[in-house]
């Protein structure tokens, strides 16, 4: 049987150990449900990263991979990857001459993320999230990372569109940690209003990321500065989708698909981006050499 590609799971970089446990656990759950596929996993973008992207791409090299399939770990096609991650990719390929880099689609507003965001705004709500009556008196505030690249930061709002679509919520709102607007507080600003139009009501802060990290806990914090100013208006803080199950399996259809050569989202069943627009390169063999393909134990 050939042994299929390796699956290398790239989280944009951190620092905080909280994201570098949820990215371990991430690993274990998708290796103990897909025994047959060496995975591993590391941050790109930050200097001094417990878990570099470069020493998970030499560790799997180590365990005899000779092709990886690497999948971002974000929320959007653009931002931080066409900076960062091919830059690493780059490196590894220099490093290891002959080694198939093949990169993949981003889980992205998957239509299984987008149930898991609904889960933790119930969550959060706790039992005021049973009734539609509840659901219509709820406004979402939709926070993404936030990045000069305006394509990446309409993803955000595509999101909270898909999110919005038939749940029953006022509305979602969207913010942006950083770098783009609005932020937290004039996006509150922006639920207020709409929340007092539709009547009494509260506010779901909800983080569109897949790990806690440092711009987690800074939402959190610029939450609870506005709702201390705004003691009249109830503000719940949602938490990140975290390393479950649903996420692992959006990550293994990402992967399926770059083996087998489909485009990044192309086809997607979640209604991505035409291929044209979202195609990435491959780097090292893979780039002169057919579509990585696996045996039928992969399958």
């Amino acid at each position: 049987m050939t042994i299929p590609p390796a699956l290398l799971i790239a989280g944009h970089g951190t620092r905080d150990e909280g994201g570098a446990a949820a990215l371990h656990a991430l690993v274990r759950l998708l290796a103990a449900r897909h025994p047959e596929v060496p995975v591993a996993g590391g941050f790109f973008g930050t200097p001094a990263s417990s878990l570099p992207l470069d020493g998970a791409i030499d560790g799997l090299v180590v365990r005899g991979a000779t092709r990886i399939v690497v999948i971002p770990l974000l929320t959007a096609p653009t931002g931080p990857v066409p900076d960062a991650l091919p830059t690493v990719l780059e490196r590894a390929a220099e490093r290891h001459p002959g080694l198939g880099l093949a990169l993949g689609a981003e889980p992205g507003p998957h239509p299984a993320l987008l149930d898991m965001l609904e889960r933790r705004l119930d969550e959060a709500l706790g039992s005021g999230a049973r009734t539609p009556a509840d659901r219509a008196r709820t406004t979402v505030l939709l926070v993404g990372r936030g990045t000069t690249d305006p394509y990446a930061n309409a993803e955000v709002a595509r999101a909270a569109r898909l999110l919005w679509e038939g749940r029953g919520f006022a509305g979602v709102e969207t913010a942006f940690v950083s770098q783009a607007a609005p932020d937290v507080p004039a996006g509150l600003d922006r639920c207020q209003a709409l929340a007092a139009a539709a009547g009494p009501g509260r506010i779901v802060v909800l983080p569109y990321f897949l790990l806690p990290g440092g711009p987690v806990e800074r939402l959190h914090m610029q939450a609870e500065g506005w709702a201390m100013a705004h003691p009249g208006i109830q503000v719940f803080g949602a938490t990140v989708i975290g390393p479950e199950p649903e996420l692992a399996d959006v990550i293994m259809e990402r992967y399926r698909a770059a083996v087998a050569g489909e485009p990044p989202l192309g086809g997607a069943p979640d209604g991505g981006r035409a291929a044209a627009e979202d195609a990435r390169p491959a780097y090292g063999a893979a780039s002169q050499s057919t579509p990585l393909t696996t045996g039928a134990g992969d399958r």
